[in-house]
């Protein structure tokens, strides 16, 4: 196995499909593939995939399908891919745990920077809290914490771990990403072409075009973010829009 480890292609356009084998293959992947849904959940599970190219219009179940039952076993990174450039598309890919999404046609220069941003980031730390807690108690104190705090929440870098009023908030990495850089901004606003570049991992590519579709991305991403921290839409605790330009920290209480 390679040091990137695993990459599965489920796609049943068998051009499309030689297309993404052969880029993730030069970009270091050892890499599977699947014509069909059921058989790419069957070989992502087997195969512990690190990153997955998914076609969103398979023969037997769609993409969509195949993500949630990956995403019941699997944090891999996963890239959807369609044909279609309906907005309803990007949005249901987003919500049901797509790290990324690309419309066909792509270049393949594009997906292997899409990818090779993703690997950049970190995982999402899946342990509980109770394991999380342990283990600091186990460790030595730190000189200064990493933890940043605002009206309630607490996020820790290190541990990839959010709890609001002590109790643990399960993020994907995505809304992690962006809710450190929220923390960080300290009150100042970010507009979404500088969130898009947070949930790349672009922060060294100022030129980097910026989508509509990317934008969208993000205000879907913040939307689920708000609902899993149970933010107040009319008095945000934590999180607030400003219109036409992004979003920024709630000010402190």
């Amino acid at each position: 196995m390679t040091d990137l480890g695993v990459a599965v292609v489920v796609e049943d356009d068998e051009d499309v499909r030689n297309l993404v084998e052969a880029v993730l293959s030069q970009a270091g992947f050892e890499v599977h593939s699947a014509a069909g849904g059921r058989e790419g959940v069957d070989v992502v599970r087997a195969r512990e995939a690190s990153v997955v190219t998914l076609d969103v219009g398979l023969p037997d179940i769609d993409g969509f399908e195949v993500l949630r039952r990956i995403r019941q076993f699997s944090d891999a990174y996963v890239v959807m891919l369609t044909a279609r450039t309906d907005e309803l598309d990007t949005l249901t890919a987003f919500h049901t745990g797509a790290d990324d999404f690309l419309a066909k046609p792509f270049r393949p220069r594009e997906l292997r920077a899409r990818v090779g941003a993703m690997m950049r980031r970190p995982r999402q730390d899946v342990r509980t809290a109770q394991e999380s807690g342990a283990e600091a108690a186990a460790a030595p104190a730190p000189s200064q914490s990493p933890v940043l705090h605002h009206n309630g929440l607490d996020l820790n870098p290190e541990t990839r771990s959010v709890s609001v009023d002590g109790v643990a908030i399960s993020l994907t990495r995505s809304e992690f990403d962006l809710l450190q850089a929220l923390l960080k901004g300290a009150g100042a606003v970010r507009s979404k072409t500088e969130l898009v570049r947070v949930v790349r991992g672009d922060y060294y590519r100022a030129d980097a075009y910026i989508s509509e579709s990317d934008e969208r991305a993000v205000e879907v991403h913040i939307g689920n973010l708000r609902r899993k921290l149970g933010e107040d839409p009319v008095q945000p605790r934590w999180l607030q829009t400003v219109r036409g330009v992004g979003y920024r920290l709630s000010p402190a209480r």
